[in-house]
This record gives structure tokens, C-alpha cells and sequence, in this order.
């Protein structure tokens, strides 16, 4: 006999694709990478270079990590020149990196916010100084663009000793002369958010958060595209949904699919503990943003990333509401099919975490918290997320 409540059947389960394997341990105690581009960067040799971040009570950090791929080993190099978290880091054409702003020191308000710029040498080891910055930045996006310049727009900084100040400014970093010029003005001031391609050289500003208040920021649904062939940036379709700490991935057709993060709050000014499950894909020939098929549950600060199938990996997170203990779970999605299906779990659930993609198209995830606050053993003792991993498709 079978009992039944009347209720919808559960969903048919779905084969389980990939799996994560150990990728060695990192040196770095505890490790936070909130910033969108702070975290670990694949070089142009195939190695992975980690370097700077927040460790405990988010105190900034120097110290600099390579990853061999072959050994599954991380060894470390040359630290940075000056500690910083909330900074960039691009590879250049040439295979060095660009370290750019961040902030400095441990947590404190208004944050030591940087100018400053330092060059990572992959065959020495070690960074020099560049120029700074015309202006101190954190939380800024950092872009290659198709002639080897270096984009950097948004950003905070501190306004005066009591609120922080939203960026619209952008410069250009010309890795030859190591030196920067002033770009165009963004529409929208904003920090946190991502700056995605498109297949005509354009970039695609999306999301993200602005300064409005003392402490609370608030999440941005407005997004616009920077032309590098006329420095302009445009206003374009917003999201349905504000958010900030998400992911927006380019996908194979030209699109951009955005997923993922969390809000400040309802129009209302009411507090919202439930972050956006929608799932949004723009399209850059009309400039707008249609639904697609939504996330079972919210993720704020995942990380999601192209596979060579053409489909998007979705991985880690936490809950936007507690922050506090990181998902093991990850999610692929099929462009062209609008499906989601289940990929194989994280050893260890991680948000504020770091990755990148590797030159076999394998993913690495590397940094972050496992739990902290009521989910750590020691009420508020963060547990770091020290092994990195390799998820296999």
C-alpha cells in the first residue's frame, strides 16, 4: 500500500556530473576573497597565482601563493609589496600581472584605501612598483582589453572620516609605460559589480552596489556597457533583480547569463532575508535582460564559471541572510537548453571564496570560510576553507 499526501510528486533525479578532487593546501591561515576580482588568476604558463586577501578580523595580506597543477601543490613566491584585499589583479598580455588598489592594513573606518600598483614577474617570482592610480579605489573591476590596456572603473573609497564614496571614475593602465590615463566616466557609480565581455569588444557593467548611507550600501539593478573604441560608457537594460555579490558569466552565443548574490533590501526599506533566486541572461542585440529557469535557493558570493561544454558551473555560496556557513553544493547550467542539473558537491562548502579556470578546462576553487558565526564550532571562530580543489566535468 502506498500513502500519499496529495501533494506533488518529487522531482525525477538527475545523473550527477564532475567531481572535485584535493588541489593541495594553501599557506594563507584564513583566507577571505569578498572582492569580484581579487582572487586566484591562471597564469599564462598554466600555474595559478594567488596573492593578497583578508585573513583573520580582515586584515589585509601580502603574502603570495603559486599553484602547480601537476603537483597539486601550492608553493609560495614573492609577496606583494604592500598588503592589500578589495584589490584587482589582471594577467597581462604578456603573461605579468597587475596588482591594482585594494585596501591596506587591519579593518578599520574609513578603510586605508590604495593608489598603488605593483607588477608580478612569473619567472622571477617578485613584484615591482608601477605607477598609482590617479585616485584610491577598492571593489573596483579590472578588464583586458583587446589591445593589451588595462581597464579599471567603480570603486569606493573613504568620503570623509564617517561614510564612503561611490566611483563613477575609470582609468587605463598601458602596460608598456606602466603608467595610467583617465577613461571615460561610468553612467552609474558602483563598486562590487562585474564587468562582463561581449563579442563586439564591449563591456558589460552589471550590477553591484553604491553608497548611500553611513554603513549600508545599497544593491544596484542598473547596468551599463564601456565602448574602448569611442571610451564611452552607455546606460542599457536593467536587472530584474539588484543584486550584488553574484556572477556574470559570458556565455557561447553572446550572451551574458547573471546568477547568484544578494540585496540590501525591499523598495520598501524593509529588511529582506532572501536573496535573488532569479536567474537573468542579457541579450547585448536588444540590450535587455530576460528570465530564465531559477536557482532552487539563494547564493550570495558563489562563484560561476564557463565549462568546455559550452554550460556554466555554479558553485558554493551562503545563505545572503546568516553568512555563515559555505555550501558544498554546485549547479550546471545549459544555455541551450535553459536546464539545470546537478554537478558534483565542493569537499568543503566555502563562500567569499576565489576561482578560475585552467587551461584543460578543469575549475579551481581555492580560499574562503566554511563556516563562521552560529555554524562555527567557536560562536563568531572563522573555519577556514584551507584545502583547494579541481572539479573535473
Amino acid at each position: 500500500m502506498v500513502v500519499t499526501d496529495g501533494g506533488d510528486p518529487p522531482p525525477p533525479r538527475k545523473a550527477v556530473l564532475g567531481h572535485w578532487a584535493p588541489a593541495g593546501t594553501l599557506q594563507f591561515p584564513l583566507l577571505y576573497w569578498h572582492g569580484q576580482y581579487e582572487g586566484p588568476v591562471t597564469l599564462r604558463d598554466g600555474r595559478v597565482l594567488a596573492a593578497g586577501g583578508a585573513g583573520h578580523l580582515l586584515v589585509a595580506l601580502s603574502a603570495a601563493a603559486v599553484h602547480d597543477q601537476a603537483r597539486a601543490a601550492w608553493t609560495e613566491t614573492g609577496a606583494l609589496r604592500e598588503a592589500r584585499r578589495m584589490h584587482s589583479l589582471t594577467v597581462l598580455r604578456d603573461g605579468r600581472v597587475l596588482a591594482a588598489g585594494g585596501i591596506t592594513g587591519p579593518q578599520a573606518f574609513p578603510p586605508r584605501t590604495l593608489a598603488s600598483t605593483e607588477l608580478y614577474d612569473p619567472g622571477a617570482g617578485t613584484w615591482t612598483a608601477a605607477d598609482p592610480m590617479s585616485g584610491a579605489r577598492y571593489g573596483h573591476s579590472a578588464s583586458l582589453l583587446a589591445d593589451g590596456r588595462v581597464l579599471v572603473a567603480g570603486g569606493n573609497r573613504p568620503r570623509d572620516a564617517r561614510t564612503t564614496g561611490t566611483l563613477t571614475t575609470a582609468e587605463l593602465f598601458d602596460p608598456d609605460t606602466r603608467t595610467w590615463s583617465p577613461a571615460g566616466d561610468m553612467a552609474d557609480a558602483r563598486w562590487h559589480h562585474i564587468a562582463a565581455p561581449l563579442p563586439d569588444g564591449r563591456l558589460l557593467a552589471v550590477g553591484g552596489m553604491a553608497a548611500t548611507a553611513r554603513t549600508v550600501p545599497t544593491a544596484l539593478a542598473l547596468c551599463e556597457t564601456y565602448d574602448p573604441e569611442t571610451d564611452t560608457w552607455s546606460a542599457t537594460g536593467a536587472l530584474r533583480d539588484a543584486r550584488f555579490g553574484h556572477q556574470a558569466v559570458p556565455l557561447p552565443d553572446g550572451t551574458v547569463l547573471a546568477v547568484g548574490g544578494g540585496r540590501s533590501g525591499s523598495d520598501d526599506a524593509r529588511f529582506d532575508p532572501y536573496g535573488p533566486t532569479g536567474v537573468e541572461r542579457y541579450d547585448p542585440t536588444t540590450g535587455t535582460w530576460n528570465d530564465e529557469p531559477p536557482l532552487p535557493w539563494a547564493r550570495c558570493y558563489p562563484r560561476a564559471l564557463p565549462l568546455p561544454s559550452g554550460e556554466v558551473l555554479v558553485f558554493g555560496g551562503v545563505d545572503p541572510a546568516a553568512l555563515d556557513a559555505g555550501y558544498p553544493s554546485a549547479l550546471r547550467f545549459d544555455p541551450a537548453t535553459s536546464g539545470w542539473s546537478p554537478a558534483g558537491a565542493l569537499r568543503t562548502g566555502r563562500w567569499a571564496f576565489g576561482a578560475t579556470s585552467l587551461a584543460d578546462g578543469r575549475v579551481l576553487a581555492a580560499g574562503g570560510v566554511s563556516r563562521t558565526g552560529v555554524a562555527a564550532p567557536v560562536f563568531a571562530a572563522d573555519v577556514a576553507a584551507r584545502e583547494a580543489e579541481v572539479f573535473t566535468p
